[in-house]
């Protein structure tokens, strides 16, 4: 089989083998892959690995000897899966690789809102506590999380590994799915979209980018949250409407968000969140701690393995 894949290098910037992949055809891995080079690229492909390079309709049309489409991540949205469906072309993605990874992140940004730290470090290498009269100082209100309350939008595989950890640290757990558990998980609260905005202290953000979950986060929502409440969203840049969030910080309407992800990656420089106040932002890489991408990279591997055998797996469409 002849296999291409078309953005490698996020998966695999250097620390991994792709040795496995190899022994299952003919592989030419390219780091990125332009629009305008995909159909050169992907030309002879019985088998297409993408991750961010999007795939559309007319894309599958143009590319005859294709048989399979295989995601190197968990969302399928840069492949018309349909189109793909119409010819035949299954389409497969590796779900919950990242599971444990994005929610350390969750607690990475939770924790530096919290603590400050980055501040605080700034600050010392700045001279302030060597000028400083007490053994210790503090430019920013410290908080414990234990009886503080977290609020998570979508409560899958993520969602409910952060609502553990939250659990350890003491904290109340609300949470709001349009499709909540099929088992009711009775040590956390099920509550309406509404009663998670008003009561929480942390709202996190774990759904999927739909047409009902675009612009999400919005004025009006914002305005219910405490002003005291933190923002997270290592989800979807799109849930967020940027400028209305941008405008909550800045005017202490709520107190503060940490972000992995953002409408635009990478952002346009003025994208409003850059300069907006108490807003931690990181490029995306929740998913991308090394054992996250060594699962990941096994079920990429497995998923073209069990498609030349006959039996696909993790099927999207």
């Amino acid at each position: 089989m002849n296999i291409v894949v078309l953005d490698g290098y996020t998966l695999n910037p250097g620390d991994l083998s792709w040795d496995k992949l190899k022994s299952l055809g003919t592989c030419h891995i390219f780091d990125r892959t332009t629009p305008d080079e995909l159909l050169k690229r992907a030309a002879d492909a019985e088998i297409l690995i993408t991750n961010k390079v999007e795939i559309r309709a007319e894309m599958i049309e143009q590319l005859p000897k294709l048989q399979y489409i295989g995601l190197s991540s968990t969302g399928y949205n840069v492949v018309d899966i349909d189109a793909a469906a119409r010819h035949n072309i299954p389409v497969t993605n590796v779900p919950a690789y990242s599971t444990l990874s994005v929610a350390q992140m969750v607690f990475a940004h939770i924790l530096n809102l919290c603590h400050h730290i980055a501040d605080h470090s700034d600050s010392v290498k700045r001279g302030d506590w060597s000028k400083s009269n007490d053994f210790c100082f503090w430019d920013f209100p410290l908080i414990e999380l234990r009886d503080r309350v977290i609020g998570i939008i979508g409560f899958g595989r993520i969602g409910q590994a952060v609502a553990k950890i939250a659990d350890s640290f003491g904290m109340g757990v609300l949470y709001y799915d349009i499709n909540p558990p099929v088992e009711p998980c009775n040590k956390f609260e099920n509550v309406s979209l509404d009663t998670i905005f008003r009561r929480s202290d942390i709202l996190s953000l774990h759904c999927p980018l739909t047409t009902e979950t675009e612009n999400l986060i919005n004025k009006d929502r914002l305005n219910r949250m405490k002003q005291s409440a933190f923002l997270i969203n290592t989800s979807r840049g799109q849930l967020v409407n940027e400028q209305d969030l941008a405008d909550a910080l800045n005017a202490g309407k709520i107190a503060g968000a940490g972000l992995d992800v953002l409408s635009k990656e990478p952002p346009a420089p003025d994208n409003p969140l850059l300069s907006a106040r108490n807003c931690y932002i990181t490029p995306h890489i929740a998913w991308a701690t090394k054992a996250a991408r060594i699962r990941l990279m096994n079920v990429v591997v497995d998923n073209v393995r069990c498609f030349i055998d006959g039996h696909v797996k993790n099927r999207v469409n």
